[in-house]
Parts: C-alpha cells; structure tokens; sequence
C-alpha cells in the first residue's frame, strides 16, 4: 500500500523532547523550495515515551505525512526510525547523526540531556524579547510597561546608557533607561516600580566632556557649544548627584574609563543578589 499523500495535502509531523522550534526552523528553511504545495506543519512537543511516539507514528501514517524527529534519548531515536520503516513513512532524525558524529569527534558520549534543544530554544527567544524591548525603551522613548523591565538606569546623556542596555539585553535582560535632564521632570512612572531595579550612572567631568565634543565634531557640529560646555556639564552632574542623594535606594556606578563589560556584569550581580535571583542569571 502506498504512503503517497492525495492531492496536493501534505503534512508534516515534528517529533521533539522539546518544543521542535529548531525542526520547524529548518523544515521552514527547505520547504521554500516547494512553494506551490500546501503543507501543515503539525509540532508534537515534550515527548517523553515510546508509546507517544507510536500513536503519532500512527497518526501520521493515517493522514499520509512524512516524519522529522529531535531526540536526545537513544531509545526514542531508535522506536521512531523502526516504526516509521515499518509504515513506509519518509523520516528524518535531525540531532541523531549529529550527536553520532559530534560522539567520534570529541571522543565521548553526549551527555543525553533530555529538553535540552528546548532550553537552547527557551534562551534564545528570551534575548529577542529582551533585545526587543529594551530597544522600545531606549532613552525614555515610552514609559508604558516600564515595570517589566528587569533593569532600569538612569544617568544624564552620555553615561553609557543605551551601549549598557544593548550589552545587557544581548543576555536577556529587559533593560529600559531614563535621560536624567535638569529641565525636565522625572516620570512619576519610575517612581511607581520595583526601586530595587533603578541602577544610577555617573562619569567624571572631564571625561564627560572629552565625549561630548567628539560627539559634536562626528556630527559636524560646533564642540564649543553649550552641550560640551564646563558649565552646562558641571549643571548636570550636580543635577544627578542631588537626586541620587534623595533616592538612596538607587545604586550609583561611576563609568568613568571603566570597560562596558565590566560595569554591566557589577550592575547585573547587584540586581540578581537584590531581587534573590539565583547564580545563574549571572554571566
């Protein structure tokens, strides 16, 4: 009996421990060679025994689809690849020859960590979203959903804020920052989050003004401008460093000449010791 699909119907089942995002992103990847076909992608997530995997071998023999499987699991490698020669059902195992390959390279076994392409997934989806919403909430752009954020800083312009965000975003922390302008108001919003999130910025005034000039002369503008100027600079400092001073909770970090790693990764241990997280989210 023939397994061929009828029609131009096509369905194909994605086996995984995990969630199957990785099969799903290379079956997408392929099947744009075969655009003029209509195909469902039917994932099957968290399998964990062999009889789950026998009922979806059998279901998918039913509506005459094809099999694409990530197993770490030996055994489930193993049934999936028997059932479906025993149904005639087209089948690809995804991590099994690679697991097989990577084994004679290094010389060992892997480790057969069960879920652990769904936790690669799991972190990755967890950077976009931080990534994304740290770039909305980029130099006060918008104030909404402020309270999500993981970390919030706060300095005046050029403390290495949105650099800092970036870095920090990049290893999955929401971060949102806040321009400290002595003409304008704090939003009451950062007043109303968690405080043990806001992290201040300083930086020496020298440094500050070395920084501000080369960023007016790379924009063709004039560096002897109020923005670079001493007295502005001193203005703003002063600014920032009475209101730290009224909000004691808000730790301070100097910037000054300090590598950007460097401070995210103090800011980060601060964070995660103030809000109980564990070890891990360190980096």
């Amino acid at each position: 009996m023939s397994n061929a699909p009828a029609g131009n119907n096509y369905t194909i089942f994605i086996l995984s421990d995990g969630t199957g995002e990785t099969a799903v992103t290379m079956i997408r990847a392929a099947l744009v060679q075969y655009s003029e076909k209509e195909i469902n992608i039917q994932r099957c997530k968290n399998i964990r025994s062999e009889e789950q995997v026998k009922m979806l071998v059998d279901e998918c023999f039913d509506k005459r689809g094809m099999i694409a499987y990530t197993f770490a699991s030996p055994s489930l490698r193993q049934k999936t690849a028997d059932l479906c020669v025993e149904k005639s059902i087209p089948a690809i195992d995804f991590l099994g020859p690679l697991i097989l390959t990577l084994d004679h390279f290094f010389g060992v076994p892997s480790s057969k960590q069960v879920g652990a392409l769904r936790q690669t997934d799991d972190m990755y989806f967890k950077r976009i979203e931080a990534i994304e919403y740290t770039v909305r909430h980029d130099d006060g752009k918008t104030l909404n959903e402020l309270d999500k954020a993981d970390i919030v800083l706060v300095g005046i312009s050029r403390t290495s804020k949105t650099p800092l965000s970036i870095f920090l975003s990049h290893k999955g922390w929401k971060v949102a920052n806040v321009p400290l302008v002595p003409s304008s108001p704090l939003p009451e919003q950062l007043f109303k989050i968690d405080q043990r999130k806001i992290v201040g910025l300083i930086i020496d005034i020298d440094s500050l003004q070395r920084i501000r000039k080369n960023r007016l002369e790379k924009f063709g503008q004039d560096s002897g401008g109020e923005y670079a100027s001493t007295q502005q600079i001193l203005k703003e400092i002063e600014y920032a460093e009475n209101l730290f001073k009224q909000n004691k909770r808000w730790p301070v970090f100097n910037v000054t000449e300090r590598a950007l790693e460097e401070t995210a990764s103090e800011i980060v241990r601060l964070i995660a010791s103030r809000m109980g997280l564990p070890d891990s989210v360190l980096f």
